[in-house]
């Protein structure tokens, strides 16, 4: 899949960085079932099927951080929320798959 123009992608050593900041949206676009087995506490579950319908519950002016299993779902959920107006995006490279608490 091709990276998504305007989106930084980050590896999960830079992601341990960032969750401990304010003022972010963190998002795990992966199915609940996913996200009830292993999840980062500051991640808010939408899965990527609803990301579309529940982007007016987000700020688009705000940072958002996308994750999910391996940064592919992730990289979708960044194209949906770009064309919703977001310019702030922030991809998850390698996903729930590399990350180590």
């Amino acid at each position: 899949m091709l990276p998504v123009k305007g989106v930084e992608n980050i590896d999960t050593a830079e992601l341990k960085q960032m969750v401990r900041k304010k003022g972010k949206q963190f998002i795990d676009v992966r199915t609940p079932g996913e996200y009830k087995m292993h999840h980062i506490k500051q991640f808010k579950n939408i899965p990527l099927q609803q990301l579309a319908a529940k982007s007016n519950q987000l700020n688009p002016e705000k940072e958002t951080v996308l994750i999910c299993q391996s940064g592919m779902r992730s990289m979708q959920a960044a194209r949906i929320l770009k064309k919703a107006g977001f310019t702030k995006l922030i991809n998850v490279k390698g996903g729930m798959n590399t990350w180590r608490p």
